[in-house]
């Protein structure tokens, strides 16, 4: 397959889709303890009802709350009072008409109550009589036996990454344990003469390794397992070895450069050579990533990402971490957050392309404004300015000065 034969980003998407139909990772049995960011394999249910008790929300007094009815300042209500619920212990005391009891918050609803009066409405007069100073309405005060979860009730979804919240409600109604996705182990393999590691002294004419660090550090941060296979000379035989040595170990690699028609640029012929079906499409029409391959050997998804650093990255938020999802499990139209904001100046684009412009987002008085970050392609600062990202899909022309536009935060809502 020749470079310029290249696919449009609708689909280049769809072909990753497809492909990896069938290629989800393993599950694995985790404790709740260790589940943050992990990948639901599952719908994870309660296993019990939460609260296991109707209970009070407020220190106050368990009442009938027909007996309240009709209390005023003016005319209070006149109580017994029975006797103290004690925190953590189930009571076996029961009202009967005209009495109350003692209950912090938090604590079992005695039978016969529907309702608590919390202190601030009452007044006592001696230890055994209350005075309650306005009506109390059924179910006041009260979260009723498992009105938060109820035992069988769907907590987390398949395919959902457990979030802080989601282990709380788990630990709360009972769940020590839960199944979900292996983390895939991502191969990621940078290539060029000119690449220097970052412990390495540099020579005339290199530069260090940025790829492998950032694009690595993009699958870390959706729970990969990135195993580095270094930085590969421009060698065919090398890539080929490390290559096969990566597709040995690893649910999909990624290798930076040597994706264009340079006669260096190795990896088509890397990846064609090692097996079946092979590249699947050379060339996606955007900027920046144009020269972007993806193939695949042995059911392992192989991209090849541009070298310079804003292109392989914008690859890797549009294409790579798709690819990442459908292995997970997880819905490949994840939706990113979006908010609205003003763009600060006029953007050409060419129709036919679909371009990513790195902006800034900042608030100005009553407005949030989107200003396009410039440079070449190459450069790793317009990637630490960048906070946002505004698609200009292939059908426009360009974006003008005080349009608004949907930026795209630098952080999935998965």
């Amino acid at each position: 397959m020749e470079f310029f034969e290249y696919v449009s980003l609708e689909k280049a998407r769809a072909l990753i889709a497809d492909s990896l139909n069938g290629c989800m990772t393993g599950s694995e049995t985790v404790r709740l303890s260790n589940a943050l960011g992990r990948v639901a394999a599952e719908n994870i249910l309660a296993q019990e009802d939460l609260p296991p008790f109707t209970r009070s929300t407020v220190d106050g007094f368990a009442v009938r709350s027909c007996d309240t009815f009709g209390a005023s300042e003016t005319a209070p209500a006149l109580f017994e009072i029975i006797g103290e619920v004690v925190m953590g212990e189930a009571t076996t005391l029961e009202l009967l008409p005209g009495q109350a009891v003692v209950i912090p918050t938090g604590a079992m609803l005695p039978a016969g109550a529907d309702a608590v009066v919390m202190i601030e409405h009452t007044e006592q007069p001696d230890t055994d009589t209350l005075l309650i100073l306005r009506s109390a309405p059924p179910g006041e005060n009260l979260v009723f036996k498992g009105e938060d979860l109820r035992s069988g009730d769907i907590v987390v979804q398949t395919g959902e990454k457990l979030k802080p919240q989601h282990l709380g409600a788990l630990a709360a109604c009972g769940c020590s344990s839960l199944l979900v996705r292996k983390r895939p182990t991502v191969g990621v393999i940078s290539t060029g003469d000119e690449l220097a590691d970052i412990d390495e002294p540099l020579g005339f004419g290199q530069i260090r390794d940025i790829n492998s660090y950032a694009v690595g550090a993009m699958l870390e941060d959706m729970g990969c397992n990135v195993a580095r296979f270094g930085i590969v000379r421009d060698s065919y035989q090398n890539l080929l070895d490390v290559l096969a040595n990566a597709i040995s170990n690893c649910e999909l690699v990624v290798i930076s450069g040597g994706s264009s028609v340079g006669t260096r640029d190795y990896t088509v012929k890397a990846i064609g050579a090692l097996g079946t079906p092979g590249v699947l499409f050379h060339g996606v029409a955007i900027k920046p990533g144009k020269p972007t391959i993806f193939g695949i050997i042995r059911n392992v998804p192989i991209f090849g990402l541009p070298g310079h650093p804003a292109a392989a990255m914008t690859v890797c938020e549009q294409l790579v971490k798709p690819a990442v999802r459908k292995l997970y499990g997880q819905d490949e139209k994840v939706k990113p957050y979006v908010i609205q904001a003003q763009f600060v100046r006029s953007f050409a684009s060419a129709p036919g392309r679909d371009d990513f412009v790195n902006v800034r987002i900042a608030k100005n008085a009553d407005k949030i404004t989107a200003e396009p970050i410039l440079g070449k392609s190459g450069l790793i600062s317009i990637m630490v300015q960048t906070n946002g990202v505004v698609h200009i899909p292939s059908e426009k022309s360009g974006l003008y000065s005080d349009e608004m536009v949907e930026v795209i935060l630098m952080k999935d809502a998965d």
